[in-house]
């Protein structure tokens, strides 16, 4: 009891040298009361953000590893040194035959248990006619038909053959129009091409009565002078004496396109203005499915989709279990688009953790100068105490005790006016941070991305955040293969944009509010800096004598 209240009259007594140990105490607490807050709400944000919101994901060839295995081997075998012309040959070799089919990723969605709906699209090329041709500026298109008149299936495309390269690599954009078959309405709600919305008719249907029923760019039909009901015939792009008829049942108009118009550099099948849609029925039904053997064999895109990240991770996990090979990866472009619109916010958080490690480390130096110059100031005191017979150790935890008190008042008061001020200042920091990544990403895209200008203006590639979570564009999953979701088929906008016109919504604001958590933290410190200081005090004590104090005082 001697030693509490002696301590406490010590503070009384000694305001102005306490005075200044509490405000040091206050920035430190008002600093670090930011700092962990940000990093805690930043943590709380990064964990919860895709907790509740579905997930796509999709297995693909992981082409880099196969292509340095390749190298190695090669080099291996004498056949490659530095700087000689790579052995495209064996490159190629590496990915050939490693599209995976239908089947399999029947298979893996069959080995998950967290798959909550597929869907997939097949994709291919057609050929003009006569009667029907593409929207174009030139006199004639990429692929002619009359160019691959003779050219009979089976002798690989002229021009317009689709080249299918292994597994998510994308076709050569070849031949007059895109014929996309769409397993479901969550499928076309996805495509590929970007958002469209439904101006007359509506979207085919996914039943053996719907086959062979298209819909087409508004663009296209009024080029080619086409209304809802009419009938087109194309052609083959690696035989143009095999032709098809489709039965035109809707008519959509482009509102976010992925390709801009086709130019001199682009063959008219990769302007989205010749984009046909169907289902993977009709697709199949022309002999032009995954599956098929014909050179113009459509290219297959399979998607997962999961109710949250938790259900991807798991995925993962599961169809490695289920036998997939290391040659695939599984990726998923929401999560990735998440994780793109944190940056800001991991970017805040690392400036937090540093700016609570410098705060720290200084006001740390500060007291502990402090409590040196308290000690010697004090020195006969400790003297006077030790020589009638108060035992150092009470006397070391007297110095102890006054400081904890101290730092305990800068503390409080650090803390309200940190709880105060986190919200608005984070906020703020991270304002500038949005504003700087903004900044580098539209510079980014003004150096390298002018050729996927939108309408003759430059894509900023970001738009401002939301409250608390990120757009990451994730899609509900309602049906599962060839399945129906519900979706309104007439005047709803169907597709997301492609990688060069979608933006990224950064979050913009996160909820720092001060927790139990931050305030047991803020407790931990205290207790630390106290601890810290208090040491010196503990040491000049044990090393006094009274006698010799009491000497040289007199």
């Amino acid at each position: 009891m001697f030693v509490l209240s002696n301590a406490w009259r010590s503070v009384t007594r000694n305001k102005g040298r306490n005075m200044i140990i509490i405000v040091i105490v206050a920035i430190i607490a008002a600093a670090a009361t930011i700092g962990l807050s940000i990093r805690q709400a930043a943590d709380t944000t990064k964990a919860n953000g895709l907790a509740n919101t579905s997930v796509t994901a999709q297995i693909s060839v992981d082409r880099s590893k196969l292509f340095s295995a390749a190298r190695a081997q090669s080099g291996s075998s004498g056949g490659a040194t530095s700087g000689s012309t790579p052995d495209f040959k064996s490159l190629r070799a590496s990915i050939s035959g490693k599209e995976l089919k239908l089947t399999d990723y029947e298979k893996y969605r069959k080995a998950s248990t967290t798959v909550t709906g597929t869907y997939y699209t097949e994709t291919t090329s057609l050929s003009k006619t006569t009667k029907f041709q593409p929207v174009s500026s030139t006199q004639s298109s990429s692929s002619s038909s009359s160019s691959s008149g003779n050219n009979k299936q089976g002798n690989g495309p002229s021009n317009g053959g689709v080249q299918q390269g292994g597994m998510g690599g994308g076709m050569e954009e070849s031949g007059d129009f895109k014929l996309t078959g769409f397993s479901s309405d969550t499928a076309v709600k996805n495509a590929s091409n970007g958002t469209f919305t439904m101006t007359k008719g509506k979207v085919f249907g996914y039943t053996s009565a719907d086959i062979g029923k298209v819909i087409i760019s508004k663009s296209l039909a009024d080029f080619d002078n086409l209304s809802v009901g009419d009938t087109v015939s194309v052609a083959n792009p690696s035989d143009s004496s095999k032709t098809y008829t489709l039965t035109i049942v809707g008519i959509y108009s482009n509102t976010s396109s992925s390709s801009s118009n086709s130019g001199p550099s682009l063959s008219t099948a990769s302007d989205s203005a010749n984009a046909i849609y169907t289902s993977v029925a009709t697709v199949d039904k022309l002999g032009l499915g995954s599956t098929s053997s014909s050179s113009s064999a459509a290219q297959l895109s399979y998607s997962y989709v999961f109710a949250n990240k938790a259900g991807y991770d798991t995925f993962v996990k599961q169809v490695k279990q289920a036998g997939l090979s290391s040659d695939y990866t599984v990726s998923s472009s929401d999560v990735e688009e998440y994780e793109s619109s944190l940056i800001p916010l991991n970017n805040l958080s690392k400036f937090a953790l540093t700016l609570l490690l410098i705060v720290l480390s200084v006001g740390a130096i500060v007291l502990v100068a402090l409590n040196i110059f308290n000690i010697r100031e004090r020195k006969y005191e400790v003297g006077v105490l030790t020589a009638i017979g108060v035992n150092k150790i009470k006397v070391a935890t007297q110095f102890v005790l006054e400081l904890f008190i101290v730092t305990l008042i800068g503390l409080a008061i650090g803390a309200g006016v940190g709880a105060a001020t986190s919200v608005p200042v984070s906020n703020q920091l991270l304002a500038s941070q949005v504003a700087s990544q903004k900044s580098q990403q539209t510079s980014q895209q003004q150096q390298f991305g002018r050729a996927f200008n939108q309408g003759g203006s430059s894509t900023s590639g970001s738009t401002s955040g939301s409250t608390g979570s990120s757009q990451s564009g994730s899609q509900s999953g309602q049906s599962s293969a060839g399945g129906q979701s519900g979706q309104s088929r007439t005047g709803a906008p169907f597709g997301r944009n492609s990688p060069f016109s979608r933006t990224t919504t950064y979050i913009s604001s996160i909820n720092s509010t001060v927790s139990f958590a931050v305030i047991g933290e803020l407790l931990l410190i205290a207790i630390g800096l106290t601890v810290l200081s208090s040491l010196v005090a503990i040491v000049f004590v044990m090393r006094y004598e009274p006698l010799q104090i009491l000497a040289d005082r007199s």
